[in-house]
């Protein structure tokens, strides 16, 4: 069954949780998809976890699209949703929506994702037939003036600030809403208000869904944030597997006469 913004939705309503992961490729598209996750976030973090540069804020929209394509074509059922890179919809509604129907016809998307409280451009972007993601808290695309990686909401007024913008973005037409580093408390209060779905990655485990980057939750990376489980580490199994190989070439021993012809 192919999952839809109204999927989500009526999972909400039935209190079933969601899972969701990033991915940038065909491989861990096909992978995630029939595991039976339920959405699959080309996220811009494929700006230092694929492409290496340092933090998310450098990735242009030209290389979000091939990533969107390539997890597009093995995504059967999951929800597929495009980041919007920075500097792509901040400067009006127009420039919004021009770049997110170039990702929706180019990568065939179900939706995109935009952070902050941007409620023109949700709206635009709803009242064209484009589905929406929103996505609050800490914002990885605003760390330079958020001073580094830090939970939002601790205080009273934060908090009442972001349940706010969650109201707005749900009234502005988005069909979710991402909550990052934020108190669990928080988030649990913003789950229980909104009609919409909320993910959540390092809020709690009240929310709705529960997102993380696939590296981190693989343990590809040399380092995972707090809010990350490591269900396996592939940078070990890979590392010894390259390390299998190698020892082979240099013995003799690779290709062996089954990997002849």
């Amino acid at each position: 069954m192919k999952i839809r913004t109204s999927t989500l939705a009526a999972l909400k309503a039935k209190g079933q949780k969601f899972a969701a992961l990033t991915s940038y490729d065909m491989h861990t598209a096909a992978i995630f998809d029939q595991a039976g996750i339920e959405v699959l976030l080309v996220g811009d973090s494929a700006s230092d976890n694929v492409l290496g540069y340092n933090g998310t804020t450098p990735i242009e929209l030209s290389e979000m699209i091939p990533f969107g394509r390539a997890v597009v074509s093995s995504a059967v059922s999951a929800l597929v949703v495009v980041d919007l890179p920075f500097g792509s919809y901040e400067v009006s509604d127009d420039q919004a929506l021009t770049n997110s129907i170039r990702v929706m016809k180019e990568t065939g998307a179900d939706a995109v994702k935009l952070e902050g409280a941007k409620l023109s451009q949700i709206r635009a972007l709803a009242s064209s037939g484009i589905p929406v993601m929103g996505h609050v808290g800490f914002t990885p695309q605003s760390v330079n003036t958020l001073a580094g990686y830090k939970v939002q909401g601790r205080t009273e007024q934060d908090a009442a600030r972001i349940l706010q913008e969650c109201k707005d973005i749900e009234a502005a037409g988005a069909f979710a809403v991402v909550l990052e580093m934020i108190p669990a408390e928080l988030a649990r209060d913003i789950s229980q208000k909104l009609a919409i779905p909320t993910i959540g990655i390092g809020a709690g485990a009240d929310c709705d869904g529960q997102i993380l980057v696939w590296q981190d939750f693989a343990g590809l990376g040399t380092r995972s944030p707090k809010f990350a489980k490591q269900y396996l580490n592939l940078r070990q199994d890979l590392s010894a597997a390259a390390t299998a190989f190698r020892n082979e070439v240099v013995a003799g021993e690779f290709p062996a006469p089954e990997q002849q012809f």
